[in-house]
């Protein structure tokens, strides 16, 4: 390894274990509220409405909405985690630190992307532990399920990464979660199958990425899906490649840091 790669090493290095070491160090603000958040949607949705609700697909109710919350966990904290991270950077002004450095553009770019990724993978295996105090889970395809997970995890990091790039404000890193991913989300298919829905909704739907997410990872984990899972795979790993394009350049120009 020459000094240019050791150099590139070490910087990425750093920037991830700057980015594990601030999420776990303020675990209970970062891991502990979607633990509790998730632990309720079991009981009242899962447990007290499910109930009431007949098997999806040949599943209960409460396994139906395990992989569903799983993936509302990934995505959401991958995202919150790159968006507060790096406008926390901008705002103290150490990104300028990065920016005058000999890092690459692309480094910057890794180091956030993964760190928010690990984020939402960390909490997205305490939802599906969580989950097997209410019921019982036979993961059908390992594959899918870690490729889905560690694709949408990334794909929503590189968004949060985007968001933070753009935000003036803190109120800016809350508007895109707030009024975009939050409907996004709860239409995705986390509580209902696709096929219980109307026309034209069914078809709209289908080009909702994040409904696409959760009926793969669903499949992967129970066997059951409402959409083909080469045309959602296909769709998220376009989607990652749009975002991570559009990242990069932002960070080579300079959009949102350097004015």
């Amino acid at each position: 390894m020459n000094s240019t790669s050791f150099r590139t090493y070490i910087a990425l290095q750093t920037i991830l274990r700057k980015e594990i070491a601030r999420f776990t160090r303020i675990w209970s603000q970062t891991l502990l509220p979607p633990a509790i958040t998730m632990t309720l949607y079991f009981i009242i949705f899962g447990k007290l409405i499910g109930s009431q609700i007949r098997d999806i697909h040949g599943v209960t109710y409460m396994q139906y909405i395990v992989p569903g919350l799983a993936m509302m966990s990934i995505m959401t904290n991958a995202y919150a985690n790159t968006s507060s991270s790096f406008f926390g950077a901008k705002f103290s002004k150490s990104i300028e630190e990065m920016l005058v450095s000999s890092m690459p553009s692309y480094v910057i770019l890794v180091g956030y992307m993964f760190g928010g990724a690990l984020r939402g993978l960390l909490v997205g295996l305490i939802v599906i532990l969580i989950s097997l105090f209410f019921t019982h889970l036979h993961i059908q395809y390992w594959s899918i399920v870690l490729v889905m997970a560690v694709m949408s995890a990334l794909v929503f990091s590189l968004g949060g990464l985007i968001n933070g790039i753009f935000a003036k404000k803190f109120d800016d890193v809350s508007f895109i979660p707030t009024f975009v991913l939050t409907p996004l989300t709860y239409l995705g298919g986390v509580f209902y199958s696709l096929k219980q829905l109307p026309e034209p909704w069914q078809t709209l739907s289908i080009l909702n990425p994040v409904l696409n997410m959760v009926d793969t990872f669903r499949f992967g984990m129970l066997g059951i899906s409402d959409v083909s899972i080469y045309f959602s795979l296909a769709m998220v790993a376009i989607l990652f490649l749009i975002l991570l394009i559009w990242c990069l350049n932002l960070l080579k120009k300079g959009v949102g840091l350097r004015t």
